[in-house]
């Protein structure tokens, strides 16, 4: 049997602007995706996925054409042919009769986490092939949480000539005790997401902006009171907003005291509150907002 584990991912700098070059700070998670493949007896793939609630789906191919012989999930069955055909283009001898691939997440997949990217991650190692090019073809992204899914610390990434470079580096805030994980109650689409902001500002130039959210990167490793990050996050917050012309999340919740900044696609999955607060209190204050999840940074951070 061959294992392999991918982690989730908190892009915490640099959200659009990373696809069009800006340096971003990526945080790998705690919590990820798990992947083991054995041969079994039969001339079918079987593909059976679990989420922590129990199973998640599971389908049926013809490992020939990776045709679906019988799913519980069409649409989830449709686009995991569509990730495996991408393999077969990239490696034609990956399938072979008799396969069984499960998959574990250990979060909820509407968390927008990383079960993608911790999927192409997974595959693209035990299918030996190039985990950038196979997200390229599949799911689409600037590749942070790819590169994210096999780092065991904070980095920061940049596409220099549409190529992913990525630079480990030390993150440890000192302040980290004041920083929490909210869910916002709904998963966004990133690949939505991103094709709306391509759209919407290929004729601009916005290489002020790219300047700036890479200087904020810069910094944000270096800062040593949670008064300093949160000056940066609150600069951050507006410069995105100025770009894809929506509000800040901050303006939904303007009697929390303490930043509060997005992380990733704006509007949906996970905000990053930074305050003097404990965490009873950030968890009463959201509970009345009708948000109940709630980490600490140390909980979820690797």
């Amino acid at each position: 049997m061959s294992q392999f584990q991918a982690h989730g991912k908190f892009l915490l700098t640099g959200e659009y602007l990373v696809l069009k070059g800006a340096l971003a700070l990526a945080i790998p998670l705690k919590l990820g995706q798990s992947l083991s493949v054995e041969t079994c007896h039969g001339a079918s793939l079987q593909w059976d996925a679990h989420q922590p609630d129990g199973p998640w789906f599971s389908v049926t191919l013809n490992p020939e054409n990776l045709e679906i012989i019988n799913s519980d999930d069409q649409p989830k069955a449709e686009k995991l042919t569509q990730i495996l055909k991408a393999i077969k283009q990239l490696n034609p001898t990956a399938f072979k009769d008799g396969l069984h691939f499960e998959t574990r997440l250990d979060f909820n997949p509407n968390w927008g986490l990383g079960s993608s990217s911790t999927l192409i991650a997974n595959l693209a190692r035990w299918a030996n092939v190039n985990p950038y090019e196979l997200l390229k073809m599949t799911f689409g992204g600037s590749g942070y949480d790819i590169a994210c899914a096999t780092a065991e610390k904070p980095i920061f990434y940049q596409l220099i000539d549409d190529k992913p470079q990525v630079e480990t580096i030390d993150f440890n805030p000192p302040f980290a005790d004041h920083l929490f994980f909210v869910y916002q109650g709904q998963k966004q689409s990133s690949s939505k997401e991103i094709k709306a902001f391509l759209e919407k500002t290929n004729p601009i130039d916005l290489q002020n902006d790219i300047n700036a959210v890479s200087e904020i990167s810069k910094a944000v490793p270096k800062c040593q009171t949670l008064d300093e990050f949160a000056m940066l996050m609150q600069c951050h917050e507006r410069i995105i907003a100025r770009c894809i012309g929506q509000e800040p999340v901050q303006k939904r919740f303007p009697d929390f005291e303490g930043i509060l900044k997005s992380l990733g696609a704006w509007g949906g999955d996970f905000i990053l509150a930074a305050t003097e607060w404990d965490k009873r209190q950030v968890e009463a204050y959201f509970k009345k907002k009708g948000l109940e999840v709630v980490f600490g940074y140390k909980e979820m951070v690797l």
